[in-house]
């Protein structure tokens, strides 16, 4: 060999030789980010498509809004009727009931297992006749677009593995979000906005110590452009997408411009995902600095709109503007949109916190089926309404007064509407304690798998995620 060819083979490292090799993936995948660049005065790129074999079947819905509702809101004070409960109110559930359920360690050694019915009346509610807790009057009144789960269960006693568990469908943090994997496998259908957003609230009294960790809306082992996008409540919505001081839009472009001609290049030469990712979130932030101030800017909603999802609207970073903001980002394109609310964590508070929780957040949730049934968009908009798990049917505190109810993950119930689901519909039952589930057992990667099946998503060739499709859910 010619020592000169020897020499230069020895200089090539690793990383150039795998970059080099995928330098034309690279170049490719940067024509079809960029859609033929968008360049001041021209075409903003429309939405970037998802991988080639996605759907997998045709889809019931193109976009989810999951209203999370942090802190396990109580299955039997909302959603779960139990007159039996009232029979034997403050005497000890049976053991024969209990078995060995897991619990935290805040209850898993009591010595008094004393029963607390549910704290308000239930109604039956629309043409359907679902029992649902007079606390939630707005929830009932869209009672015949529901379908009901009364029989989720979870291993998770815990919140931030709980929440995790849900949202990832592992306890540990490190996977893909749902939203992370939703817009990896199907792309987005818009380009000046993100396809994964998320929006937090906390309740009013800041009755609940959990935090909105990032990774409930991460991108795990995925590229990072897949991660959600946060809008804070207060200031921009997003940092740094204001231009600084003294920076006019043409400089901005410019200076973008720059950045990608030396992005493409190290593209192209070492093929590196982030790199792919960074280009994306370059552009996307030029894109943004146009459509979020109008996304977030309500003087075109008629006052009945605003009416709809009560006074809170106009207040920024409560629930139910959080609420608004959702169905306009669905409008607009994005595809999964996630509310983070806390406040359900009811442990020595629940006949103060739970009816002021549920007038925060009642009217909002069922504003935004009503709107999104208003403009058409609910049949394609799955809209997921729960937390991580719900709480014990025996109380906490003093044992001749409990004034809460711990964590329970072994049966709770949830909602949804819209999307491919059935409507003024329950499915699944518990026992008269509410403690154990008799029928149809939906399990949090069941949810998680039936989530994805009405995207055309078969979950069992995208993610690594198990379970099975919920079919009684599906219209």
């Amino acid at each position: 060999m010619d020592p000169l060819l020897a020499d230069n083979i020895a200089r090539v490292t690793r990383r150039q030789l795998f970059g080099q090799a995928a330098g034309g993936l690279g170049v490719a995948a940067l024509a079809s980010l960029l859609g033929g660049e968008a360049r001041a005065g021209g075409k903003a790129p429309l939405g970037q498509p998802g991988l080639a074999d996605l759907p997998h079947h045709a889809p019931k819905a193109d976009r989810v809004i999951y209203l999370w509702q942090g802190g396990g809101p109580s299955h039997l004070d909302l959603f779960d009727p139990k007159p039996t409960l009232e029979k034997y109110r403050l005497q000890d559930i049976p053991e024969s009931v209990r078995g060995t359920t897991r619990l935290s360690t805040m209850t898993a050694g009591a010595k008094k297992w004393p029963v607390i019915p549910g704290i308000k009346p239930y109604a039956k509610w629309g043409q359907s006749g679902l029992e649902i807790s007079t606390l939630l009057p707005h929830t009932g009144a869209i009672a015949d677009d529901l379908c009901l789960v009364r029989s989720m269960h979870t291993e998770a006693v815990n919140h931030a593995p709980g929440v995790t568990f849900f949202l990832t469908g592992a306890q540990v943090p490190g996977r893909p979000s749902m939203g992370s994997w939703v817009t990896y496998g199907l792309g987005s259908e818009a380009a000046d906005l993100p396809s994964f957003v998320v929006l937090t609230s906390a309740d009013k009294a800041r009755s609940c110590g959990q935090l909105f960790y990032d990774y409930y809306w991460g991108n795990g082992f995925l590229p990072s452009k897949y991660q959600g996008t946060r809008f804070r409540a207060a200031g921009d919505p997003v940092p740094y997408l204001n231009n600084p001081d003294g920076v006019t839009p043409r400089g901005r472009r410019q200076l973008l411009d720059g950045l990608q001609e030396l992005n493409k290049q190290h593209l192209a030469e070492y093929g590196d995902p982030e790199t792919d990712a960074r280009i994306a979130q370059y552009e996307m932030a030029y894109q943004m600095q146009a459509s979020v101030p109008g996304l977030l800017d309500f003087r075109d909603e008629p006052k009945h709109v605003l009416d709809l999802y009560g006074p809170d609207v106009h207040e920024p970073g409560s629930f139910a503007r959080n609420c608004l903001t959702a169905r306009r980002l669905v409008e607009r394109g994005t595809r999964f949109v996630q509310l983070m609310h806390s406040g359900w964590d009811q442990h020595n508070n629940l006949y103060t916190q739970l009816e002021q929780q549920c007038r925060d957040t009642d009217q909002p949730s069922a504003a935004l089926v009503t709107d999104l049934k208003r403009l058409g968009l609910l049949d394609r908009t799955l809209v997921v309404w729960g937390g991580e798990f719900g709480r014990t049917p025996f109380g906490q505190g003093p044992a001749d007064k409990p004034n809460g109810r711990d964590h329970f993950g072994r049966a709770f119930s949830m909602w949804l509407a819209g999307g491919g689901v059935k409507s003024g519909h329950v499915h699944g039952a518990t026992d008269e304690w509410a403690w154990n589930i008799t029928q149809d057992p939906v399990h949090v990667h069941d949810l998680q798998a039936t989530i994805l099946h009405l995207l055309g998503i078969d979950h069992t060739r995208l993610t690594d995620v198990h379970g099975k499709v919920a079919t009684g859910l599906l219209a």
